[in-house]
């Protein structure tokens, strides 16, 4: 779940840096609205890790998914495909 984390900060942050036109068009994506989309990141990703520390597995299971939502999404901006 670390691992997925770490990688979803990556691309988090490569998808805020390409400066893709579709997040150029949200204001609240201008300075502190990129802060506080990788302070979400971090809160989801605790969040899960608590959950799991308890015995969650669905929390694992619900990570995961919604990482490889991430990746996916990261590929599709970083590629140009959107």
């Amino acid at each position: 779940m670390f691992l997925l984390g770490v990688g979803n900060f990556f691309v988090h942050k490569a998808v805020l840096e390409s400066r893709h036109p579709m997040l150029e068009q949200f204001r609240g994506f201008q300075g502190a609205g990129r802060r506080v989309s990788l302070a979400f990141e971090f809160v989801v990703l605790l969040a899960c890790m608590l959950l799991a520390a308890q015995g969650w597995t669905g929390a694992v299971i619900a990570y995961a998914i919604y990482s490889s939502f991430n990746f996916a999404t990261a590929w599709l901006i970083l590629s140009g495909r959107i």
